[in-house]
């Protein structure tokens, strides 16, 4: 079995709900990777350029609708910064309207998975996603 990378995981997302979500499934399903957390798109930009979250191993984890500068102006701001362009980015969102899945496409997003409702399917979602990206995707 190849060993799981360490990940270096931004979530950008205004909910402190879902943040807990998040925290608690990685809690749960034991995973390692580092988490950092961006209440919106600008917040995360910053925390980028300043260099916050590590440059390797890095994942993206985003919400649509946030304040001040929403996910798919975020995903604007970062492809068209060279060194971001080739961040992966997962959104994760409980947007299912196919306009918001196909802009986010459009800015080559890597996946855009929909928020389980229960929290069980969150922390099965959080451990694929983490076993995916850490065995398969990043160098």
């Amino acid at each position: 079995m190849v060993p799981l990378k360490m990940l270096n995981i931004l979530l950008v997302d205004d909910d402190s709900v879902d943040v807990m979500n998040v925290q608690r499934a990685f809690k749960k399903s034991n995973i390692q990777s580092a988490l950092y957390v961006a209440s919106d798109g600008k917040q995360a930009l910053d925390m980028l350029h300043e260099g916050r979250v590590p440059s390797t191993n890095r994942l993206i984890l985003l919400d649509l609708n946030m304040p001040r500068m929403n996910g798919l102006e975020f995903l604007r701001a970062i492809r068209a910064d060279p060194d971001l362009s080739s961040t992966p980015v997962v959104v994760l969102t409980t947007s299912n309207d196919d306009r918001d899945r196909v802009q986010s496409y459009a800015h080559h997003v890597a996946g855009y998975l929909l928020k389980p409702v229960t929290s069980p399917a969150f922390v099965e979602l959080m451990t694929a996603l983490n076993a995916y990206w850490a065995r398969v995707e990043l160098p």
